[in-house]
C-alpha cells in the first residue's frame, strides 16, 4: 500500500481535484481546522490537568484527562465544561468565512454533498451558509450509544438522514461524527466514550452510520483536514473506519499537523507512513497521500489548484 510523504505533487492535486469535481470526495474535518479559534486537544487537556489536579503524567491526552474529570466530579462534567468554554470562545471570536483562505471556506466552495466532522463546533455548517446563500445545508449527528439516542428523542431532535434524504451540492450535509456543542450528551470525549464508539461502529447488525454516510466513507475519495497522528480523534477514527468497514476508495489525502516536541521531523513523517501502512496494509490498491502542514496552508494551496483548474 503506497504512502506518499511530504507535500503533494501536481499529479496528486490532479487526482484529488478529479474526485472533487465529480462530487465523490468526502472531507473529514478535525480540530486543526478550527485552530486558533478553539484550542487543540492537547492544549485543552494540559489546561484542564492543571486546573483539576490530574494525577498522571500524560496531561496532554484529552480523553484520559476528561475521563479523570468524569470520575472525580460527575459523568457529564467534562462535556458541560468543554461546551461552555468553546461557546464562550466562539462568542469572543470566530472564523471569518468570507476570507477565501479560511479552511472551512475553501471546503464549502468545493460544492460537495457531505462533510464529516469530528469537531463539536458549527464552523463547517456556518461556512456553507456564508459562502453560498442559495444553499440549504443540513446538520446531523451520530447516535453512537443508547444514551445519545434517548437524549435526542427527549429533546425532540429528529435525524436528518432519513431514507428519503439525499445530500447534494445544493443541500449539503454536515455530519457530526462525535457530537456537537448544543447537545453535550452527544459528544465523544472521554476514554469510555471512544471505546463505546469503536465497539458500536464495528457492529454489523445494527450499524450506527446511516447508509448515506457509509457510502460516502467507503466509496469516495477521503480528505482528512486538521488532524494529528497523536490525536485520539484521528487514530480511533482511522482505525475504526478501516478496521470495520469495507472500503472501496482508492485515494486518501491526509493533511497532518506538524509534530511538536519530536527529535526528528523526518523520522516522524516516516512513522506516519508506517502507521497508515499498518492500518491499511491489506488494501493494496489504496493510495495515501500525506500533506505535512497546517490546515490554512493546505487551504491556500487547494484554493490555488481548484481555481486554476476551473478557469
Amino acid at each position: 500500500m503506497p504512502v506518499d510523504e511530504g507535500l503533494l505533487e501536481k499529479k496528486d492535486w490532479d487526482d484529488l481535484l478529479w474526485f472533487i469535481r465529480r462530487g465523490i470526495c468526502t472531507p473529514f474535518i478535525g480540530a486543526g481546522a478550527s485552530y486558533p479559534f478553539l484550542p487543540l486537544g492537547g492544549e485543552l487537556a494540559n489546561d484542564w490537568a492543571d486546573r483539576f489536579s490530574y494525577p498522571l503524567k500524560d496531561s496532554m491526552d484529552l480523553p484520559k484527562v476528561a475521563q479523570f474529570m468524569a470520575i472525580d466530579h460527575f459523568e457529564m462534567h467534562p462535556k458541560y465544561r468543554i461546551a461552555e468554554e468553546f461557546q464562550n470562545k466562539i462568542k469572543q471570536k470566530s472564523p471569518d468565512f468570507l476570507q477565501k483562505d479560511e479552511p472551512h471556506a475553501i471546503l464549502a466552495d468545493l460544492n460537495l454533498p457531505i462533510y464529516v466532522t469530528t469537531n463539536y463546533d458549527n464552523f463547517m455548517f456556518d461556512a456553507l451558509k456564508t459562502r453560498n446563500r442559495d444553499k440549504a445545508p443540513k446538520r446531523d449527528t451520530c447516535s453512537w450509544s443508547a444514551a445519545v439516542e434517548n437524549i435526542l428523542k427527549i429533546k425532540r431532535i429528529k435525524p436528518v438522514l432519513g431514507s428519503s434524504f439525499k445530500p447534494s451540492a445544493d443541500k449539503p450535509l454536515v455530519y457530526h461524527l462525535h457530537g456537537y456543542l448544543e447537545v453535550p450528551e452527544t459528544m465523544v470525549l472521554t476514554e469510555n466514550d471512544y471505546l463505546d464508539f469503536m465497539i458500536r461502529l464495528q457492529e454489523k447488525e445494527d450499524p450506527i452510520l446511516p447508509p448515506q454516510i457509509t457510502i460516502a466513507v467507503t466509496t469516495n475519495a477521503l480528505l482528512f483536514v486538521g488532524y494529528s497522528l497523536a490525536d485520539w480523534n484521528f487514530r480511533v477514527l482511522f482505525r475504526s473506519l478501516f478496521g470495520s468497514l469495507s472500503s472501496m476508495t482508492n485515494l486518501i489525502v491526509a493533511v497532518q499537523l506538524r509534530p511538536k516536541d519530536v527529535k526528528n521531523e523526518e523520522d516522524a513523517i516516516k512513522y506516519l507512513g508506517k502507521y497508515f501502512g499498518s492500518v491499511l496494509g491489506k488494501s493494496t490498491n489504496l493510495k495515501v497521500r500525506v500533506y505535512w502542514g497546517e490546515a490554512t496552508e493546505f487551504a491556500i494551496e487547494l484554493r490555488k489548484h481548484w481555481e486554476g483548474a476551473t478557469q
